[in-house]
């Protein structure tokens, strides 16, 4: 199974009936493709929306209807649309259940860098600093490593999102949630052990007695 898709499962697994949820640009998208059957999720587009669907069929793209990175996507049956400070409203103001995002960087203590790499051109932060800050529970996706460096680390060497620590952190090898200042090793990828999870990891984690695997 590919990193992305093993992330994206697991991640579609802290969703709950009802929920607003944010996703993000990368990874994040693809939790919506394991939504468990049957289970109503509100997904709210930064730009406007909330009720986005699957991507649009080929040639059935509506020029408006984007999602924060501007690709296509459908509206479901109850959609609504509304504009950027309605929409940042919803997000500066708490009412966000849950928001996924992809990460360059997470630090021991949580802290997320996913926006800039300095000398390299930059398009905005968009809406990750208030995303971050203003969502009930933030999920990070990435995958572990970066041409084999770690990217769960010490201390962030990019620039960091936001002051607020994450809730949880999926990767392909690895759960990890942030209590109190540390970095908490919550279950292994499928197959992956112990050991490997610490070689692919710079931050000092918190390891139980007992690491169960992912369920997917």
């Amino acid at each position: 199974m590919e990193p992305q898709v093993i992330i994206a499962r697991r991640i579609a697994r802290e969703l709950a009936p009802g929920m607003l949820v944010n996703l993000g640009i990368g990874i994040p998208t693809l939790v919506a493709n394991y939504l468990p059957a049957g289970m109503l999720v509100f997904f709210q587009s930064e730009n406007g929306l909330i009720g986005t669907g699957a991507p649009p069929e080929e040639g059935m793209a509506h020029p408006t209807l984007t999602d924060a990175a501007g690709q296509p996507v459908t509206a479901l049956p109850g959609a609504s649309t509304f504009d950027s400070a309605m929409s940042f409203g919803f997000i500066r103001g708490g009412h966000l259940d849950l928001t996924v995002l992809g990460g360059l960087q997470v630090d021991a203590a949580g802290h997320l860098a996913n926006w800039m790499i300095p000398g390299k051109m930059v398009p905005g932060m968009g809406g990750a600093m208030d995303l971050v800050t203003g969502a009930k529970r933030v999920v990070v996706a990435m995958q572990h490593t970066a041409k084999g460096a770690p990217k769960i680390v010490k201390k962030c060497s990019l620039p960091v999102t936001s002051l607020r620590p994450v809730d949880l952190v999926v990767t392909e090898l690895a759960v990890i949630a942030f209590r109190d200042g540390r970095a908490c090793l919550l279950e292994s990828g499928p197959g992956v052990s112990v050991e490997q999870i610490v070689a692919a990891t710079e931050a000092e984690l918190a390891i139980p007695s007992k690491v169960p695997e992912m369920i997917l």
